[in-house]
């Protein structure tokens, strides 16, 4: 059922679906979801619209790719998942190419933007392709990675949803899943980093936070990717996307805030009233961060100058690579967006150049 559903969500648009449709799905939910998570998560996301819950992680079906993550016979970690998605990508960009009609594409990109869209999207995914830049794109399909053949990966090929009909947005909605996914491996090496710190373990801490700088350089590459999104498609497309936003994004807020509880003009912004459970979670009492664990043993003289020395340039680093992620982010933006508002009610551009003053350790430089 789920996907005789998608391939008319795909031919159609998921705005514009039928009454009679969208009843009929609300009867099979209330009938039959209750055995099944999946199908559960997959409904509430389709029927988001008509219920007055669409924001970003309905549009993007984050609820049902967590549920992939959460399944012990997958075993499929947020990265590893990042990767499916850029090859899942991969592959509808050259079946596509190659005249498939299903599903119909409206807008396909000319050869030298699809060239350069995979050639961004296969460096993504090199790791498990050999190199892949040597080799003709047509021939690399097979040899992507696919999710997982249990149950729950069968779920996989319905979290693309589009509200439209044009071509970018399916690649645009994987390259959106692959950032949470990203984020939520950043967030889930800060925690542990925090953890280590706290055991004193310096050493080990160092390195999760090194770790999460590299996985910021993947996130930091699927905007080589977006940038290839033709930006007359997507005036059309975020039309119909209005009122989800990455500014709900909670993964990265919740990266924020594993680095330090932001100041309060932020943390009572548009930026986390959109994530109140991640405002919560950074204004209670029980909530620990990097820069807490730092001030707490620095007076504590837990270790000596030479170890504090290795952290902060660790920390430096994270934040170096955050704040060019952010002006890149800005810069793409400026290009897609122009003087247009963000679909999540903010300002645009003018928002995106207010947070790249922000600083995730900025309790420290206070120090």
């Amino acid at each position: 059922m789920a996907r005789v559903v998608t391939e008319h969500v795909r031919q159609i648009g998921k705005h514009f679906l039928s009454e009679r449709i969208l009843t009929e799905l609300s009867d099979i939910r209330s009938r039959h979801a209750i055995h099944c998570s999946f199908l559960d998560a997959f409904l509430d996301c389709l029927l988001d619209k008509r219920e007055g819950r669409y924001w970003n992680r309905t549009y993007l079906a984050l609820p049902l790719l967590e549920l992939l993550l959460d399944d012990q016979h997958s075993e499929v970690s947020p990265d590893r998942l990042a990767t499916l998605l850029v090859s899942d990508a991969i592959r509808f960009e050259t079946e596509t190419a190659g005249g498939s009609s299903e599903p119909p594409c409206r807008g396909r990109p000319d050869p030298a933007t699809l060239r350069k869209r995979l050639r961004h999207a296969l460096r993504f995914v090199a790791d498990d392709l050999g190199g892949p830049d040597a080799a003709d794109p047509q021939d690399l399909v097979d040899r992507l990675p696919r999710p997982p053949a249990t149950d729950a990966g069968r779920w996989f090929d319905v979290t693309v949803q589009p509200v439209y009909v044009l071509h970018d947005e399916y690649f645009f909605i994987r390259v959106l899943q692959t950032h949470e996914m990203l984020f939520t491996e950043i967030a889930r090496n800060i925690r542990k980093a925090i953890g280590a710190l706290r055991d004193g373990k310096l050493t080990a801490s160092v390195e999760l936070v090194d770790h999460a700088t590299a996985i910021f350089e993947r996130a930091a590459a699927l905007f080589r990717i977006t940038a290839t999104m033709r930006a007359e498609q997507f005036s059309v497309f975020r039309q119909f996307t209005q009122g989800a936003s990455a500014i709900q994004s909670e993964q990265y807020k919740k990266f924020e805030i594993l680095c330090g509880v932001p100041p309060a003009p932020r943390l009572h912004s548009a930026a986390f009233t959109n994530v109140p459970a991640v405002r919560d979670e950074a204004e209670s009492a029980a909530h620990d961060t990097v820069t807490q664990a730092y001030l707490d043993l620095r007076r504590a003289g837990a270790f000596g100058q030479a170890e504090w020395n290795l952290l902060d340039s660790a920390l430096g680093r994270l934040e170096a690579r955050h704040q060019r992620w952010k002006s890149t982010h800005r810069s793409l933006a400026v290009r897609m967006l122009g003087d247009a508002h963000g679909s999540g009610h903010t300002d645009g551009v003018p928002y995106l150049t207010k947070c790249v003053e922000n600083r995730l350790f900025w309790q420290l430089s206070e120090e």
